[in-house]
C-alpha cells in the first residue's frame, strides 16, 4: 500500500527524539483513519512513543532505556508551524539571557498572538502571554525587552531597579532603527510599560521618541510603579510614582 510505505519512510527518515504530528505525515483526509492506525500499530511494536494525541517519536535507545525527546520538543508546535514564526521564548529563560536574572527555570513562556491556557506538555509547564504585535525573527528581541518592562516586577533574583537599569542599558546598546522600531512595537502593550519606555528614552536623550509616545499616553494617569530615583531620575516627568 503506498500510503502505508509513504509513512514508514517518514518514520524511518525521521530523527530520533524529533516529535512528529500527524500532519507531518501529509497524508491526504480519506487516509488519515488508515494513518492513526498505522501509527498505532507502529507505538504497539515499540517503533514510535506517543507524546499526546496526534503527536509520536522515534525513540532513541540507550543503555537505560528509551530516552524521551527534547522538552523543546514538547513546545515546538507554538513557535513554527508550516515554516512560519508564530511564537517566541520569552519569560524567565529568556530574560535570564539577557542578564537580567541568573534564576533557571525547566518552565517555558511563549509570546503568541492567539490567547492560549497554561499546560504541561512533557512534564515542562509551558505558558503563553499574548503579543499585539506581528512575531518576526526581526522583532522577537525588542519584543523581549517590552515584555521584560511589562513583567519587570516578577522577575525573579533581581530588584527592580537593577532590572530596570539593565534594561535600560540593553535599550541603549540597540542601533537607531531599532530604537525607533521598539517605540512603534511599544504603543501596543499597556500604558505602564509606553510610560517606561519614553521614560529610558527621555533619560537616553532620545527625545523625539519619548514625545512619541507621551502623545499616547494619558496625562492625568499615574503609575505606582517600585522604582527609585537612582534607577530611573526622570520618572515623575512620565507619572511614575
Amino acid at each position: 500500500m503506498i500510503i502505508a510505505s509513504r509513512i514508514k519512510e517518514t518514520v524511518s527518515n525521521a530523527q530520533e527524539g524529533v516529535v512528529l504530528t500527524t500532519a507531518d505525515f501529509r497524508v491526504e483526509p480519506q487516509f488519515q483513519q488508515a494513518l492513526v492506525m498505522l501509527l498505532c500499530r507502529m507505538v504497539k511494536q515499540g517503533t514510535l512513543k506517543k507524546v499526546s494525541k496526534g503527536k509520536y517519536y522515534k525513540p532513541k535507545k540507550s543503555v537505560f532505556g528509551d530516552l524521551p525527546p527534547a522538552s523543546s520538543e514538547s513546545y515546538k508546535e507554538f513557535l513554527q508551524k508550516g515554516g512560519k514564526t508564530v511564537g517566541y521564548i520569552t519569560g524567565t529563560q529568556a530574560f535570564a539571557k539577557m542578564g537580567l536574572t541568573t534564576q533557571i527555570t525547566s518552565s517555558v513562556m511563549i509570546g503568541t498572538n492567539k490567547y492560549r491556557r497554561a499546560m504541561m506538555r512533557g512534564g515542562v509547564k509551558i505558558t503563553f502571554i499574548l503579543q499585539p504585535n506581528p512575531i518576526t525573527e526581526e522583532n522577537i528581541p525588542l519584543l523581549r525587552i517590552l515584555d521584560a518592562i511589562k513583567l519587570f516586577k516578577e522577575i525573579p533574583a533581581v530588584s527592580p531597579d537593577d532590572c530596570i537599569k539593565q534594561i535600560t542599558r540593553l535599550i541603549e546598546e540597540l542601533t537607531m532603527e531599532k530604537k525607533r522600531k521598539l517605540a512603534v512595537l511599544a504603543n501596543e502593550y499597556t500604558p505602564f510599560v509606553r510610560a517606561l519606555v519614553g521614560a529610558i528614552f527621555e533619560k537616553t536623550n532620545q527625545t523625539d521618541l519619548a514625545s512619541g509616545l507621551r502623545e499616547n499616553l494619558n496625562g492625568v494617569t499615574y503609575f505606582k510603579l517600585p522604582i527609585s530615583e537612582s534607577a530611573l531620575p526622570n520618572k515623575k516627568n512620565w507619572n511614575i510614582i
